[in-house]
């Protein structure tokens, strides 16, 4: 019998939540589909036979993708923010998803093929604008500000002043 965990992310996917699951699992570390489960019978958004959840790990938290149909799209009130640890790993991340069909946004923000909204965030960047020091919090965040994909050198350019 499978564990289910006490709380795990839902999110809603037009027919597409298994094609979501594996390219997560293919993309981020400590990621997996876990399962697949089909449809017993027909229903509005699919077929019998049709994938209807797709239990899968993405960065070790737990979610579940439901194929609900058109009725709902993602939008930016929710994202996954991934801190990454240099530019490499932000460049990795940011590229997988925009070369998979996602679109770029601002300061760090990009959306996956899917809709999902991904924060692509360098921890010298969170480091920064929360830093003590009030002209070096401003200074990380007038800089990314003029920013899609975060650029770690300017921000530790912005940080020196």
């Amino acid at each position: 019998m499978t564990t289910i965990a006490k709380n795990r992310v839902c999110l809603w996917f037009d027919g597409d939540a298994e094609a979501a699951a594996k390219f997560y699992a293919s993309t981020f570390p400590d990621s997996s589909v876990d399962a697949v489960h089909r449809a017993p019978s027909d229903y509005p958004a699919g077929k019998q036979g049709d994938a209807l959840t797709v239990d899968f790990t993405v960065m070790g938290i737990p979610c579940m993708g439901l194929n609900g149909g058109p009725a709902f799209s993602h939008n930016e009130s929710f994202s996954f923010q991934v801190a990454t640890n240099d530019q490499a790993e932000t460049d990795r991340y940011w590229n997988a998803i925009i070369a998979n069909g996602g679109e770029a946004s601002a300061c760090g923000w990009c959306k996956d093929q899917w809709g999902i909204s991904w924060q692509i965030t360098p921890v010298a960047l969170t480091q920064a604008i929360t830093s003590s020091d009030a002209a070096v919090a401003k200074r990380a965040f007038d800089a990314m500000l003029t920013m899609t994909k975060i650029d770690v050198g300017a921000i530790v350019a912005a940080v020196r002043g």
